[in-house]
């Protein structure tokens, strides 16, 4: 049935973009807990200066980021001659580079809810876990992460339907190669360039109630977890 609507093709591309959004999301997860936990509590003057640069893509135009990736990932930078002598493939115009680039590309959606969590949280349960012993590790799995879940899930939510999306990053640093770095918004692209708009419009549509019911499903969890934490 998905595949009289939308097309084998453009199967091959939801199932790749699901995967670049799980991937990203997972290791967003991973690198953004404890850089947001560090950044709560780091009280520095070059603190505006790191948050700017973190915050970065989410006023950058995709191009210029994609751009600067794409030098970085060349075979020429060090980085993508370090890449191509551990793996023997480049990085550029590879799924592996996709993945790198969209865990920096959607950074801040995932570190931004997770920050401003953090920064809310009261500091006494700190207090109370150093004096029942906790090690800092341990408040913070046992204490800091069991009453985040709200900021944990936005976090979550935001990086994964932000990265359904991309575009402009994706084929600055991936292309549009079938079956390895052709996401789902570069065969929308690629749909309307073809003047296929029955098929553009099905993925339309089909884009659009995701992120609506996404954002839908994102508000109604922050809703219940206030309305527990009221009572």
């Amino acid at each position: 049935m998905l595949n009289e609507f939308f097309g084998a093709s453009t199967l091959e591309a939801i199932l790749l973009t699901l995967k670049l959004a799980f991937i990203t999301s997972g290791l967003l997860l991973f690198i953004a807990l404890p850089l947001a936990w560090f950044l709560a509590n780091w009280q520095s003057k070059a603190k505006p200066f790191i948050m700017s640069i973190l915050a970065l893509p989410l006023v950058l135009p995709p191009t210029v980021l994609g751009f600067y990736l794409l030098v970085a990932f060349s075979p020429q930078s060090a980085l993508g001659q370090g890449w191509q002598s551990l793996t023997g493939s480049n990085l550029a115009f590879s799924f592996e580079g996709l993945v790198l680039g969209s865990v920096i590309y959607s950074l801040p959606f995932a570190l931004q809810p997770l920050y401003s969590g953090f920064s809310q949280l009261d500091n006494r349960y700190l207090d109370v876990a150093k004096t029942l012993g906790f090690s800092p590790i341990e408040a913070f799995m046992k204490i800091v992460l069991p009453l985040s879940k709200a900021p944990i899930v936005v976090a979550l939510g935001l990086s994964f339907a932000h990265t359904i999306g991309e575009f402009g990053v994706v084929l600055m640093i991936g292309g549009n190669i079938p079956g390895e770095t052709q996401v789902l918004s570069i065969a929308l692209y690629e749909q309307v360039e073809a003047l296929e708009y029955d098929s553009a419009h099905n993925l339309s549509i089909a884009l659009l109630v995701f992120s609506f019911l996404m954002l839908a499903a994102l508000y109604r969890f922050n809703g219940m977890t206030r309305s527990e934490e009221g009572r």
